[in-house]
């Protein structure tokens, strides 16, 4: 029978498990125990692979590159991905101003303006 490195010559140029780096798999009532062990293990980069009766339900993992570490940023940047939240066309730094930049009275005539467009 010939040996699957013959079948196969690429096949014997990767090491055994050299795809999976740091990962390592934990069963959902060990996880419910341990946690706060497990996010930290997350954290730091590792990826825990979640499993109910050896079967992979999920995966903890550090966030993605191009996610804030901010919950309020990262649940804006979410919302704008998603589509339900578009983003302001010229953004300005800082907070948004304390002072009203026009009265109540300005803004009600503006949009009667706008509506009487239609």
């Amino acid at each position: 029978m010939p040996s699957i490195s013959k079948k196969s010559p690429h096949l014997a140029l990767v090491a055994s498990r050299s795809y999976y780096g740091d990962m390592r798999a934990v069963g959902l009532k060990v996880l419910k125990n341990k946690l706060s062990e497990y996010v930290r293990l997350a954290a730091s980069g590792e990826t825990v692979l979640v499993t109910d009766r050896d079967r992979v339900v999920a995966e903890l993992s550090p966030p993605s590159g191009g996610r804030s570490l901010d919950v309020s940023d990262a649940f804006l940047a979410d919302a704008v991905r998603q589509g339900w939240l578009t983003p302001a066309v010229h953004p300005q730094p800082g907070p948004p101003p304390r002072r009203p930049v026009m009265s109540f009275r300005e803004v009600m005539n503006g949009l009667d303006e706008d509506r009487a467009d239609r």
